[in-house]
């Protein structure tokens, strides 16, 4: 199929890029995050996949995002997804006795990034599949353009993460809201939701987010107290022994 380059189709490949450069800061957090406790060498590999992975996922739910839409629960399910991985990223790596984080997965993290992308492209794919006017070729063209701005949104925050850790309670904060967003608009109860309890969005959402910081920072200090304890134990194993 040829492509047109009429000003038309160039207004509509500026929308979409631009559609989702506003969609994908909370992409490239994710991807941020995911990888901040790997080794060097590993980080630009998982940002890499990551980044393809996000663009492929959205590319599959823009093109079907009429039929994932009629499925009852889908978002219920996506949206604990997306709560626990927010969790677990408050959370970051255990720490060992001399406090230095653990290196961390390659293949766990790109299994975070994909996981969490496939929840938060299911909302992103709308907007951009009402950009595009039903024409594939933009669609994919815009998206793909868009895979070096993620790459590049990613790094830096990875950057800032090193400087500013707050970063992190404030990025496991945006996925927990978006997470009791995306719980609180599943087609298959939203309506009856919002009957029963008046501004259910707002209150998934706030609550998303202090749960995921909550839980998060309560695995974090289990897991240092944990860490601390272990060379305790094993010198009083080691003295008993002597």
């Amino acid at each position: 199929m040829g492509i047109e380059l009429t000003p038309a189709f160039w207004s509509g490949l500026a929308q979409i890029i631009l559609v989702n450069i506003v969609l994908s800061g909370d992409n490239a957090l994710v991807i941020a995050l995911a990888c901040r406790n790997l080794d060097k060498r590993h980080q630009r590999p998982a940002i890499l996949i990551g980044s393809a992975g996000a663009i492929v996922l959205r590319i599959i739910f823009v093109l079907i995002v009429d039929q994932l839409l009629k499925i009852g629960y889908l978002k219920l399910i996506g949206g604990l997804l997306l709560l626990w991985i927010g969790i677990k990223l408050v959370q970051g790596e255990e720490e060992g006795g001399d406090g230095v984080k653990g290196a961390g997965s390659l293949w766990a993290a790109i299994r975070t990034i994909i996981i969490a992308d496939a929840v938060m492209s299911l909302d992103n794919a709308i907007a951009i599949a009402a950009a595009a006017h039903g024409n594939v070729t933009l669609i994919i063209l815009g998206l793909l353009i868009s895979i070096p701005l993620i790459i590049f949104g990613a790094t830096l925050i990875m950057l800032l993460l090193n400087r500013f850790p707050i970063i992190v309670i404030a990025g496991g904060a945006l996925l927990g809201y978006i997470a009791g967003e995306v719980l609180a608009t599943d087609p298959a109860y939203a309506e009856w939701l919002a009957a029963k309890l008046p501004n259910a969005k707002m209150i998934f959402e706030i609550g998303g987010a202090v749960i995921t910081v909550a839980i998060g920072y309560l695995l974090q200090y289990r897991a240092r107290q944990r860490a601390h304890a272990e060379p305790i134990d094993l010198a009083k194993k080691s003295s008993g022994k002597e």
